[in-house]
């Protein structure tokens, strides 16, 4: 008798994606996981007057928070105005 496959399903809460958008509330970010959930909010630790480098450094320590064991890193798209980014997250080469 044959073996039967299981369908690989995707891991709860992996992240794949991430939006930043500056606020004039602050820095705020939404996070796209791998089963299709929607992770969105105010980003603690980058206020307003924050940097996108301060805001960048804080959304990759959240998404590091989410992953659990599996560590991540984030490749950043080019911005044009400073003020939206969008990275796509993958797993630490």
């Amino acid at each position: 008798m044959a073996k039967r496959r299981r369908k690989q399903r995707p891991l709860v809460n992996v992240p794949e994606s991430v939006v930043l958008l500056a606020t004039p509330d602050g820095w705020r970010h939404s996070i796209r996981t791998a089963d299709g959930g929607m992770l969105c909010g105010r980003l603690d630790g980058a206020g307003a007057e924050a940097e996108a480098e301060a805001a960048q450094a804080a959304v990759v320590a959240l998404l590091r928070d989410l992953a659990g064991d599996a560590g991540v890193e984030v490749t950043w798209d080019p911005s044009p105005d400073q003020a939206s980014w969008t990275g796509r997250v993958g797993p630490v080469r």
